[in-house]
């Protein structure tokens, strides 16, 4: 597997910790290749240091010189700040924003300089080195550049190269994903309760069939739709439950939910180009 160079990350977060611990477990980056910093909070960097053994400082400048590739993972309505603490100290270092709603276009007006820009959309499992990422880059970017930020979200997960208009979409779908698969968990627990189930047997049945249905949709190279039939019996207890889910609006209700995540991540994506051309006129 190619190697990185040091990695420097702007912002202390659970998406920062994430990826971290990702790099780290995968093996791809010793803890000494990764220093951190965030705007304020000492604790939560030294929560950091002691947990994976890296390098943390408030010295945004030390961050920039030690590093080739910069981590934006601040939150996203502090990325201007976030930019303005570091871009002075920035040449030519390959720039990765994990940014929900943040267009390269604004980075780069931020920065006020011409960088290699990928902007990705990982989601929380980075940190079990299952992801789902896809990343978009400008045309500074390099093959070399894409390869090297290929490899840090492989070593997280799966990555996937998308164009930039796909990302909203993505964020929608697969960046918000894992919260509407635990919503949906949470529910099967509370139905559960109601039929007459214990918390924990509850728990690890519907764990293990979650488990399992992903393994199938993975392996046997079955349309979702196919796999559903196969386990419908007429007038069974299947169908029954189906019946119910159709009669509720199940499937409009999901897609209904990642539409609006994704059309919240394009008002995001607004607001946040606005902001600067405001501040920067």
């Amino acid at each position: 597997m190619k190697t990185l160079n040091k990695i420097g990350v702007i912002g202390a977060g659970s998406m920062a910790e994430a990826i971290v611990s990702g790099l780290i477990k995968g093996k791809l980056m010793a803890p000494d290749q990764i220093i951190i910093s965030n705007r304020s909070n000492s604790e939560r960097l030294f929560e950091l240091q002691t947990a994976y053994g890296v390098k943390v400082t408030h010295d945004k400048k030390e961050v920039i010189e030690q590093s080739s590739i910069i981590l934006l993972a601040m939150k996203p309505k502090d990325v201007e700040a976030g930019i303005n603490s570091i871009k002075d100290y920035v040449t030519n270092q390959l720039i990765i924003s994990v940014l929900a709603g943040v267009s390269i276009a604004t980075i780069s007006q931020i920065f006020e300089k011409d960088l290699p820009v990928v902007r990705a959309m990982p989601n929380t499992s980075a940190s079990i080195g299952k992801s789902a990422t896809a990343i978009a880059a400008n045309d500074k970017v390099t093959a070399d550049n894409l390869q090297a930020c290929k490899t840090l979200f492989e070593a997280i997960g799966s990555c996937t190269v998308v164009k930039e208009a796909q990302l909203d979409a993505v964020t929608g779908l697969s960046g918000s994903g894992p919260a509407y698969l635990y919503y949906f968990v949470e529910s099967l627990e509370k139905a559960a309760e109601e039929v007459g189930l214990e918390g924990q047997i509850a728990r690890e049945l519907i764990l293990q069939t979650i488990a399992g249905a992903a393994e199938m949709l993975t392996t046997s190279g079955k349309h979702a739709s196919v796999l559903r039939k196969e386990v419908t019996s007429p007038n069974g207890t299947t169908e029954a439950g189906l019946t119910m889910l159709k009669d509720k609006n199940f499937e409009e209700a999901v897609i209904s939910c990642v539409k609006r995540a994704t059309e919240r991540s394009e008002e995001l994506k607004e607001m946040f180009a606005k902001t600067v051309i405001n501040t920067t006129k």
